[in-house]
């Protein structure tokens, strides 16, 4: 694993902007990971390990969140501002060439990140050229958003690594992981302190638009059919974000896969063998 900065813009500047690149650099067949909407890019450390060998495997820190940069203007917080850094970060990695037919960038997104990847992979003359959706669909119940928005933008601070753990344990019905898989997946998230103490790395700022205004359904179908390329869609059998009858209707598009995770919810961390495999499969299928 290898850590890399460059720059974004934003409407007040430039800001930093931080990733981990596992794999060979020079190898064509690509494969960017984006986080969910409090996560960072190490989220995806044991899938990026995993696919290392087959894969160039990006993944970012979306700003405001890791190790990239806060934004100054808080209402920048928007998909507009991600959908432009990630294609500052494309064109960064030189991706995808429209005259190099052996090149392939594949998407990977959970959650927010799944809505990043699925906005890119709806514009005409997209490059991305397969896409997994990681419980995460074009409708968003109100429910799940209300539930996102009760802790989302709070920045408490831990007395220790292991009130930290036990918090994020709390809040994110990821399923049955064991109790190092849930060290791995928060200590990337924590930032220590003055005084001993840990807090969240990220800008409590990202849920401003949480609380500026009543919570209501989302409808991204309009992108959603805009999709023409290999799609995967992955989900927490008991997840409240991407709700089943959303599931189901999806995998009757063309060209779409869905599979379900038992006794998970929202939302599948890719931390076993038979999730593992399953992306795989489906990324390296021709």
């Amino acid at each position: 694993m290898k850590h890399f900065f460059h720059r974004g813009l934003s409407s007040a500047g430039f800001h930093q902007l931080h990733y981990t690149e596992w794999g060979e650099a020079d190898n064509p067949r690509v494969l960017i990971c984006a986080h969910g909407l409090t996560r960072c890019g190490r989220d995806f450390d044991t899938l990026a390990a995993h696919l290392s060998t087959d894969y160039r495997v990006i993944c970012p820190d979306v700003v405001g969140r890791g190790e990239s940069g806060w934004l100054t203007h808080k209402a920048d917080y928007t998909y507009p501002q991600y959908l432009n850094d990630m294609t500052a970060l494309i064109a960064r990695i030189s991706a995808a060439r429209v005259d190099a037919a052996a090149e392939s960038l594949q998407w990977l997104g959970t959650s927010m990140g799944g809505i990043i990847g699925m906005l890119l992979a709806a514009q005409p003359n997209t490059p991305i050229s397969k896409l997994v959706l990681n419980d995460v669909g074009p409708f968003i119940p109100k429910a799940s958003l209300e539930r996102i928005g009760m802790y989302v933008g709070k920045s408490p601070a831990f007395a220790s690594i292991d009130a930290a753990v036990e918090a994020v344990r709390a809040v994110s019905p990821f399923g049955p992981l064991s109790d190092a898989q849930w060290r791995t997946l928060t200590i990337p998230l924590l930032k220590e302190i003055e005084g001993g103490k840990f807090i969240f790395r990220y800008d409590p700022d990202i849920g401003e638009a949480f609380h500026a205004g009543p919570i209501t359904d989302v409808d991204l179908s309009l992108y959603w059919n805009a999709i023409t390329c290999p799609t995967l869609i992955t989900r927490g059998a008991d997840s409240d974000l991407l709700l089943k009858s959303t599931f189901d209707a999806m995998c009757t598009k063309p060209m779409v896969q869905g599979v379900e995770f038992a006794d998970v919810g929202h939302a599948p961390m890719f931390q076993d063998a038979a999730q593992l495999a399953v992306v795989k499969n489906f990324l390296l299928s021709v």
